[in-house]
């Protein structure tokens, strides 16, 4: 089974690299309100095609440096 997410690009500034932020709703335990968090992933763009604002699949890859695991595997949406 291959590890996908969803998400949208938060940072383009780093070269070969994108900042891609998954959002997580779930409820909470005891007052049962829902709560919405980021989570942020660094992910490999060999080719540097996507830009802020898009949607795009990440796949779960090895390790490519201290903190990048993941690839880009579609862009899904393009902003403007």
């Amino acid at each position: 089974m291959i590890k996908t997410k969803i998400g949208i690009i938060l940072s383009d500034k780093m070269n070969k690299t994108r900042v891609v932020g998954e959002v997580v709703k779930r409820k909470h335990n005891i007052y049962k309100k829902n709560i919405s968090s980021t989570r942020k992933y660094f992910v490999h763009d060999e080719n540097n095609k996507s830009k802020k604002g898009d949607t795009v699949e990440i796949i779960f890859t090895r390790p490519l440096s201290k903190k990048k695991r993941w690839n880009l595997f579609q862009i899904i949406t393009q902003k403007g």
